[in-house]
């Protein structure tokens, strides 16, 4: 029997765009003689619309997206969105596939509602989706491991209207320039600024503030950006690493997503023991934050040799750009094994908390 998964995309966030362009890549790969697959779509002003099942690979993100298109009625939570295997032909998903960026889809909020239906799924659960999707709450739980960290401060949105001149002289008293100022919960670099002065501090805050309630800002460090997959649940393993060289000033939204305005080196070239100290340090991040199935861990390296944690994102992208299916790609497992992987891995994880007893005898 074929396993019947549910493609989880679009969302309300300002990565909607990213999730498409994941979805389409993901639906390319996935073999239709193993799966079922089932679209389940999200649009931009939050309604859940399904499709039926899709008979081969879409070819275009508008394909992909025709649900918003064919049906004006958004469908009902519960028992409408995952049926229940009863009759057994409206046997329900065995697997759902959430491909959500950012905000309401990779910051736990899904990933809770599908454990209340007890339905396995893809990717990381609640807490380390949350956490991660956080980028102070991420760092201080690093900090707390011991991982080593560019220095950071951060800011909610009333504290710096109240009091601007004193956001900003925190800013360079404790970090000074450059530094990077970036929405908390926001991925893909969205809202993303690098700063040299202090005017430039000021437009980024406003920038940052149109995504965020609240905003972090990082020292900024003369280094290389390495990065490495995780992969597996209790017993992780890493891929290859591999390094980002943008042509710009840094790796930002359009470099990633839009005109591919990078390079990417795969296999890292690396200082012997960087790599093994790497991939303790990502299996480390990957542990703190109690993650499963994927994530891909950042770092910056420095001319001395010094390897800073940038961030992990535990829902990276699959898109023609994107680093994750590369480094594992370079590591001997290509895109459909990689997609079989993460099913697997998400069935793994459904039977080890169907362990868990609830009630008291």
């Amino acid at each position: 029997m074929k396993t019947r998964i549910g493609l989880l995309y679009g969302g309300k966030s300002a990565e909607h765009k990213v999730s498409l362009q994941t979805a389409l890549a993901v639906n390319k790969a996935l073999d239709f003689n193993k799966f079922e697959i089932y679209p389940i779509y999200i649009t931009t002003e939050g309604k859940w619309i399904t499709g039926p099942q899709l008979t081969g690979p879409a070819s275009t993100v508008e394909e992909l997206a025709f649900p918003a298109q064919n049906s004006q009625t958004p469908i009902a939570l519960g028992t409408q969105l995952f049926p229940a295997e009863k009759p057994e032909e409206k046997r329900g998903y065995d697997v759902i596939f959430p491909l959500l960026h950012g905000p309401n889809g990779e910051d736990g909020t899904v990933q809770g509602m599908l454990e209340i239906l007890n339905i396995p799924y893809v990717g990381n659960g609640v807490l380390a989706s949350a956490a991660g999707m956080d980028k102070v709450i991420m760092k201080n739980i690093f900090a707390q491991a011991g991982l080593p960290q560019v220095n950071y401060v951060w800011f909610i949105r009333s504290e710096w209207e109240s009091n601007e001149e004193a956001a900003y002289e925190k800013v360079e008293k404790e970090l000074g320039y450059p530094c990077f100022v970036k929405p908390a919960n926001l991925g893909s670099s969205v809202g993303i600024s690098k700063c040299t002065s202090r005017e430039e501090l000021k437009t980024a805050f406003k920038e940052a503030f149109q995504f965020d309630r609240k905003i972090i800002i990082e020292e900024g460090v003369i280094a290389r950006e390495i990065e490495i997959g995780v992969l597996g649940n209790d017993h992780p393993e890493c891929s290859v690493a591999g390094e980002i060289v943008p042509k710009k000033d840094f790796y930002d939204y359009k470099a990633k997503y839009e005109d591919g305005d990078t390079g990417l080196i795969i296999p890292a070239e690396l200082p012997d023991g960087v790599y093994e100290e790497l991939k303790a340090l990502a299996i480390r991040a990957f542990k703190a934050l109690d993650c499963s199935g994927l994530v891909r861990a950042d770092f910056f390296l420095t001319k001395e040799g010094k390897l800073f944690i940038n961030e992990v994102n535990t829902m990276p992208g699959f898109t023609p750009f994107s680093m994750f299916p590369l480094l594992w790609k370079h590591s001997g497992v290509d895109y459909p094994q990689l997609i079989e992987k993460l099913v697997e891995l998400a069935k793994e994880r459904y039977e080890e908390k169907q362990k868990i007893k609830y009630t008291f005898n």
